[in-house]
């Protein structure tokens, strides 16, 4: 069978009405990204902003905290076993449910055992231990992403990414209403009135329910058609095979782009660097404004998820509209800027109206950007190798980002919130360029 081409990044779409643009929302392969974006956005709070908050509760210091955000960094290494994700058949898993599903549900399963692990341990004597389920969490939630993305850019062509980015970030932010709002709801609800301090109990209580929760996701995956899949080529030895699962995705790209390839994956992994890096210290900070676990739950956990949904949906829009290169640039923009406004908020202090402010403008950006990015990485892939290559730049959007956030907490406590805040701002600058000159060498990518 003859090699499909690969797609190149959207640009510009095709006029059409405005109620047809929102049609695409129902589509079938829409919806089904709703409730497997939840499960993929589930985890992800857990083993990064939640449980910081958690940590910050239970009395573990800020630098420490900002060393353990490296958990993350498993979702910046998954290329490294996306090749397997892509071509290794699991054991009864693929034979019945197919390749895609197959190891999704397996993910799904890892991810559920390793909350459970971290509901029972405290992290007070059993830090060690939480950090290892955090681990086992981020390694599961990280598979799941692999082959979750691969099954949502096979789902549809490229015109309709944007569309399904959309639909998959809804998903994805109500579990994060639910894993962030909803962990410290939970967890405040379970506490022992009139005790004070950290309760061990009221977090195990949350982080169980979150661990039941994954079955939602299992429950699609269970109940979705597996999409047509490329047949992989008969075994010629373990050689032939390493060579097509590890060397062939990052070869076709480097030889499709050539010297584009460089600037691409520059930009590919600065352009989230605001967000990531200021995202660690979030929780902390609102802990140490004094906003309690009602406020932060309200204010960020549901209400500025809301307004990431409006920035995801705006921005899928948008990119349908205009081309995903504009709302990548806008994007860029917003997110560099809001985090100025977080800046002002540390010297303002306690104030509910004010984070409200500041909440709306980051997520309305960062939802605009999210929806531009996912498309704009979704166009670069090769059908014959599309969870490897997404995996390779989706991981390398976090690698950067997430090692620098390691040593947030560190700059905050030598440096104070305000001047930390100005500083991840000013890492959106460079983004900026690159997004231009991506752009302008778009109109010359090759066409297959």
């Amino acid at each position: 069978m003859p090699a499909l081409p690969p797609a190149a990044p959207p640009s510009a779409a095709p006029r059409s009405s405005w109620l047809q643009t929102w049609r695409v929302y129902l589509e079938p392969a829409s919806l089904r990204m709703l409730t497997l974006g939840f499960s993929a956005g589930l985890p992800l709070l857990l083993v990064l902003g939640t449980l910081s908050f958690r940590l910050r509760e239970a009395g573990i210091d800020r630098t420490t905290i900002g060393y353990l955000s490296w958990v993350g960094l498993a979702y910046a290494f998954k290329w490294a076993w996306a090749p397997l994700v892509d071509r290794l058949p699991l054991p009864l898993l693929t034979r019945t449910l197919g390749r895609r599903r197959g190891w999704l549900l397996a993910a799904q399963l890892l991810v559920a055992a390793g909350l459970v692990g971290m509901a029972l341990a405290d992290p007070r004597t059993q830090l060690l231990a939480l950090v290892g389920c955090a681990l086992v969490v981020a390694f599961g939630s990280a598979t799941q992403d692999i082959a979750l993305d691969a099954l949502r850019i096979e789902s549809a062509g490229t015109e309709r990414q944007a569309a399904l980015a959309a639909t998959y970030q809804t998903g994805y932010r109500l579990a994060m209403i639910w894993a962030g709002a909803g962990v410290l709801w939970l967890a405040a609800r379970a506490e022992v009135a009139g005790a004070t301090g950290y309760q061990a109990g009221a977090w195990r209580v949350a982080y169980l329910a979150m661990a039941v929760s994954m079955l939602i996701g299992m429950a699609t995956t269970l109940a979705a058609p597996e999409p047509a899949l490329r047949p992989l080529p008969p075994f010629q030895g373990l050689r032939a095979w390493l060579h097509g699962a590890l060397v062939a995705p990052f070869a076709e790209f480097i030889g499709r782009w050539r010297w584009q390839a460089a600037l691409i994956l520059a930009l590919i992994a600065v352009y989230r660097i605001s967000d990531v890096v200021m995202g660690i210290m979030a929780n902390p900070f609102y802990v140490d404004l004094g906003f309690t676990k009602d406020e932060v739950a309200a204010v960020t956990k549901v209400y500025g998820v809301l307004m990431t949904l409006a920035g995801t949906f705006l921005g899928g829009a948008l990119a349908l509209r205009w081309g995903v290169m504009r709302v990548l640039l806008l994007g860029a923009l917003l997110s560099a800027a809001s985090n100025l406004l977080f800046a002002w908020l540390a010297g303002h202090g306690h104030d509910v109206g004010a984070l409200v402010f500041v909440v709306s403008a980051d997520n309305l950006a960062g939802g605009i950007a999210s929806a531009a990015f996912i498309a704009y990485l979704s166009g670069l892939t090769n059908v014959q190798y599309t969870a490897t290559q997404y995996a390779l730049f989706s991981s390398m959007m976090l690698l950067l980002p997430k090692w620098l956030a390691g040593f947030s907490g560190q700059f905050v406590d030598a440096h104070g919130y305000a001047a930390f805040f100005t500083g991840t701002a000013a890492l959106g600058v460079p983004v900026l360029l690159l997004v231009v000159l991506a752009a302008k060498y778009a109109k010359t990518a090759p066409n297959p």
